[in-house]
């Protein structure tokens, strides 16, 4: 193996597609000047399963980039409560970033992705079918600047609350 090979075997691990804000901002744009079609989504992916695998993979097929916003821990007790995460942000962030389908990775604190969603201007701002566009502050915000926002139905059966409540049930019988 030469240099450039090694070179390039790490530009693409998992720790590489993690970007600041500021630095994903940028690449959008580069991407989007180049005729791109970037696509967005956003969650807490503490437990992943093979609903958040499908989920983005059916993501990324709708464009040429696909960017995840993952909550920092702080944010993920907004929306879960005091005993989630499971799994440290920077950890969940490198799982997420380590499937082919996603791009890119950046960890947002506030309580919805509006803010990142601004920022970035994803032509596609992709959600689960659990919300409504209603409940979707950001959902105005794509749709001011002329972007489009889809819903993707759930992978039946998976949820990681639910893992979570059949671990608590196993523990409970041992």
């Amino acid at each position: 193996m030469n240099s450039h090979e090694s070179a390039s075997r790490f530009e693409n691990t998992a720790a590489n597609k993690i970007k600041r804000r500021s630095e994903l901002h940028e690449i959008v744009s580069r991407l989007q000047s180049d005729g791109k079609t970037v696509v967005f989504t956003n969650g807490c992916f503490d437990i992943m399963h093979v609903g958040h695998v499908r989920y983005l993979e059916q993501a990324r097929a709708l464009g040429d980039c696909l960017v995840v916003g993952v909550n920092t821990d702080a944010s993920v007790r907004i929306h879960k409560g005091d005993k989630r995460p499971i799994v440290p942000q920077f950890e969940r962030a490198e799982v997420v970033a380590a499937l082919a389908c996603v791009d890119y990775v950046a960890l947002f604190s506030e309580e919805t992705p509006v803010e990142i969603v601004s920022e970035l201007r994803p032509n596609i701002h992709v959600k689960g079918g659990d919300y409504t566009l209603d409940q979707m502050p950001e959902a105005k915000v794509v749709q001011d600047y002329g972007g489009q926002v889809i819903l993707i139905p759930l992978v039946e059966g998976y949820s990681t609350t639910s893992i979570l409540d059949r671990i608590l049930e196993i523990a409970e019988k041992e």
